[in-house]
């Protein structure tokens, strides 16, 4: 075990004991304006989340995101801070507004979801056509949603690994493609979630290449069940829907890039990652202005000790939200140079419980000293494929990198993700200091590896 890491472990039980005594829903553990005083990881989430706010890709919110992002990195001491700019298919949010009329009159606490098309100003109204799953959708005969709106319903279900959110969020990704292939007018889904709040969540759309997008927007879970009910008791219902966004082309992103030099500079880089954009409902501070104040905290804690021999590179990526394209443009521009390997935190800020990695056999010996060295903050390892995270994969890809998966707990995650309830008080300082803690082990002897750590090929699919 390093010196540094064996220097720290006396605040281990402190720790542990502030995570233990932390409740179960996450609720900060001192009021938020003084929390964690001195804290590198909280005074950027708070000062990102409160001097920016939300930082739609492509807006000029995103924009002023850079531009805080590159100061204050270097006011941190990293080096070769740089702005990477691109153009992206933006969305700009209208009016977003639906109610059932008719016998069960009543408004519906909606959001419009990504790439949604638009509406009339006056908004349409339709026969609302109720779907208990997306596989009921698809099985739906070609043409019969002509002139109609299509519910589409699930029933996600809170896990620690967070793992509900692949398939039910084709409801949201896909579903509406589907229905608009079966003449849909409009579409409405219940939110990807797994809160009990009437706030709607939104997200992205992956149209079909060359589909012309027809509105779409999701409704929170408390106004889906009564959709739900009033389908199960044999009501006809009818959905006066506005959704007025626009998507704009051509509009003006960028990744923020950092570095931490390390001693041998003709050594390739680790690249630890996360993203700077939002959505605009809330402040983004769990998605993913956290995972951006846990990685430079954690680059920079891992350099306080010791110089690594290693350079981290830190990549704010732009634009992640509708559909990694700061982390394409990432791999596009970088993608002639060596890494060594690539982490990414994007998934909240609660504890850190589990660590996955993709080393090869020859890498046994880094990877035993990563296991005891989380080991003391409650993480087991466990074997499985890695994910590494959308701002790096096309450079994992590309590259065939290791990786190492630092798993939050998830159990709570999706019940603010892309809500108006990703805001800075749901994080509690005792787990941002724990993952802070838990990536600055991991920096620690994968960017003091003096050997290449090899990655296991990827499992076929």
């Amino acid at each position: 075990m390093p010196a540094s890491l064996l220097a720290r472990s006396l605040s281990i039980a402190a720790l542990a004991a502030a995570l233990l005594a932390a409740p179960a829903t996450a609720a900060p553990a001192v009021s938020p304006g003084n929390a964690a005083p001195g804290s590198v990881a909280w005074d950027l989430v708070r000062d990102l989340t409160t001097d920016i706010g939300p930082r739609p890709a492509g807006s000029e919110a995103e924009a002023r995101a850079r531009d805080w992002a590159a100061e204050r990195l270097k006011a941190l001491g990293f080096a070769n801070v740089g702005i990477e700019p691109f153009t992206i298919r933006a969305y700009r949010r209208g009016t977003d507004k639906a109610e059932l009329v008719g016998t069960a009159a009543q408004p519906l606490a909606i959001t419009a979801l990504g790439y949604s098309g638009a509406t009339p100003e006056a908004g349409v109204t339709a026969p609302l056509v109720y779907f208990a799953t997306l596989a009921a959708l698809e099985a739906a005969p070609a043409g019969s949603l002509k002139g109609k709106i299509a519910f589409i319903d699930h029933a996600m279900a809170p896990t620690q690994d967070g793992s509900g959110y692949g398939p039910y969020g084709n409801v949201r990704r896909k579903g509406p493609g589907i229905a608009a292939d079966k003449g849909a007018l409009a579409v409405v889904i219940r939110s990807i979630g797994t809160d009990h709040h009437r706030n709607p969540h939104t997200g992205a759309i992956s149209w079909p290449k060359g589909m012309k997008p027809i509105p779409a927007g999701a409704v929170a879970s408390a106004d889906a069940d009564q959709v739900a009910r009033l389908s199960a008791a044999g009501k006809a219902l009818t959905l006066h829907l506005t959704l007025t966004g626009k998507i704009i082309d051509g509009a003006p992103s960028g990744n923020v890039v950092g570095e931490l030099p390390g001693r041998d500079p003709s050594l390739p880089p680790v690249l630890v990652a996360c993203h700077l954009d939002s959505w605009d409902l809330g402040t983004g501070a769990i998605d993913d202005g956290a995972g951006c104040a846990i990685v430079a905290a954690a680059a920079l804690e891992a350099r306080r000790q010791q110089q690594p021999l290693r350079t981290i590179r830190v990549l704010f990526a732009g634009s992640e939200e509708l559909g990694g394209f700061g982390g394409e443009a990432y791999a596009a521009r970088h993608g002639s140079e060596p890494h060594a390997l690539a982490m990414e935190s994007d998934f909240g800020a609660d504890r850190v419980w589990r660590v996955v990695t993709n080393f090869a056999p020859s890498a046994a010996a880094t990877k035993a000293q990563l296991v005891a060295a989380l080991a003391p903050l409650g993480i087991v390892a466990q074997e499985g494929e890695v994910e590494g995270g959308t701002d790096v994969g096309a450079i994992i890809k590309r590259q065939t990198l290791p990786v190492v998966d630092l798993n939050q707990d998830g159990t709570h995650y999706f019940d603010l993700h892309h809500t108006p309830d990703d805001t800075l008080d749901k994080i509690d300082p005792a787990m941002l200091a724990q993952n802070v803690e838990a990536w600055t082990r991991t920096l620690e002897i994968v960017a003091n590896a003096p050997q290449p750590i090899a990655a296991s090929p990827a499992p076929a699919h």
